[in-house]
């Protein structure tokens, strides 16, 4: 287990309050959170999640952490999720597990959204790590041809995209909404907000990577302990 992921989670719970219905997100760093919360549980705590995956779901019964379903929940106090990539502005890039659709769904529905990462998902500029778009099978290479020209329009000089396979190869990866990934290895978006915007007015696209304006707490992990920076809207 990755000591500074450890630190991050760790980092994390500090923010959690019994009472609190807890969107829980998905990735590695975020399953840390899961497991150590559910040691809060077994001494006491009184939480609930939403999970944003399967897998999500999966470890968090494991650790023990109450789930309940979205549709019946009227209030997330807090969601804490891992990044592939975040700016100095703390613009994400998600996605790189395929969960964006439901991640960005429950972090738009909570009142702050804090973020664990390691230093390495720290960038000047997003892109490096291949921007995440989930669609429709339907007329996917119709919506992929828009993706590329919304990306070239938007400042993206590059805006190469792959239909994102399964790893062993027997075809493309579906994601848990019956939807598929395109990634698009962009290496630069200077403008996120106007790339976003453009992104979300393709018919095809269910949603993108990138997450704007919705991360308000961003916890780094590092070797002996985790930075904590919180974003002013002010």
């Amino acid at each position: 287990m990755s000591v500074v992921k450890e630190n991050a989670a760790l980092a994390a719970l500090d923010f959690v309050e019994s009472g609190m219905t807890l969107g829980l997100g998905s990735g590695s760093t975020a399953e840390i959170f899961i497991d150590r919360l559910g040691e809060k549980v077994a001494g006491g705590m009184k939480v609930v999640g939403v999970p944003t995956s399967k897998r999500t779901a999966e470890c968090a019964i494991e650790a023990g952490v109450p789930l309940i379903e979205p549709d019946k929940v009227d209030r997330i106090h807090l969601t804490i999720d891992g990044a592939d990539e975040v700016d100095p502005a703390f613009n994400l890039i998600k996605g790189g597990g395929a969960c964006l659709l439901r991640e960005k769904i429950i972090a738009n529905a909570s009142e702050r959204m804090l973020v664990i990462v390691d230093a390495s998902k720290m960038v000047e500029i997003l892109g490096k790590f291949p921007l995440p778009i989930e669609v429709d099978p339907f007329g996917m290479a119709l919506t992929a041809e828009q993706v590329f020209d919304a990306l070239k329009v938007t400042g993206c000089k590059e805006a190469q995209t792959v239909l994102r396979q399964m790893k062993d190869g027997s075809g493309p990866l579906v994601t848990d909404g019956g939807n598929y990934i395109l990634d698009s290895k962009c290496k630069a978006i200077p403008n996120p907000a106007d790339t976003a915007l453009a992104l979300s007015q393709i018919p095809g696209v269910m949603e993108h990577g990138l997450f704007i304006d919705l991360a308000d707490v961003l916890i780094v992990g590092e070797a002996d302990h985790a930075r904590v920076i919180e974003l002013s809207r002010d």
